[in-house]
């Protein structure tokens, strides 16, 4: 039997009860590429037909972080955005994403969206997963056909956002 949802729950649980995510991310990460190499793990929790693109699989009633599978059929590109008081770790299970990390150039002032400024962009190929620290800046594009496994440090539609814009949008 393959590595199961109720493990790498009760894996992350373990971790973030010993050391907060920030200086448990590589041992965080490793839990999530655990389950991107385990076929029947993402049989049963990924590629199960899913048709929204997210879907929230596991929450954790007492330290309050999810386990996320996400199934895009088509390209899908986000704007620029951070997680709010969030961290989060993106694992690609199936496809390509190009990851682009931004940095603040401006801060909110107002009514006004923080202004940003991309740093770099890399590719998030099957296996591959990246921890979001709370506050890192970034965006997601897929050319095509993806899946992948996110872990959120809180449930995501509860968490307010900084509200951003690229720089360079912002003078056009």
């Amino acid at each position: 039997m393959g590595y199961t949802l109720e493990q790498l729950a009760s894996d992350i649980r373990e971790t973030l009860t010993a050391k907060s995510a920030g200086e448990a991310r590589g041992e965080l990460v490793a839990l999530v590429e655990k389950a991107l190499t385990d076929e029947s793990f993402l049989d049963a929790n990924v590629r199960t037909g899913q048709t929204e693109p997210r879907r929230v699989i596991y929450e954790d009633p007492e330290l309050g972080f999810c386990i996320c599978a996400h199934a895009y059929g088509d390209a899908a590109h986000s704007a620029p955005h951070d997680h709010g008081s969030s961290w989060a770790i993106y694992g690609q299970a199936e496809g390509e994403t190009e990851m682009t990390d931004w940095r603040i150039v401006k801060p909110v002032e107002g009514d006004e969206p923080a202004l940003v400024a991309p740093e770099k962009s890399y590719a998030l190929s099957p296996g591959d997963a990246y921890f979001y620290d709370v506050g890192a800046v970034h965006s997601p594009r897929r050319e095509g056909p993806t899946k992948l496994i996110r872990i959120e440090g809180e449930n995501l539609d509860t968490v307010q956002r900084t509200p951003m814009k690229p720089a360079e949008s912002a003078a056009a």
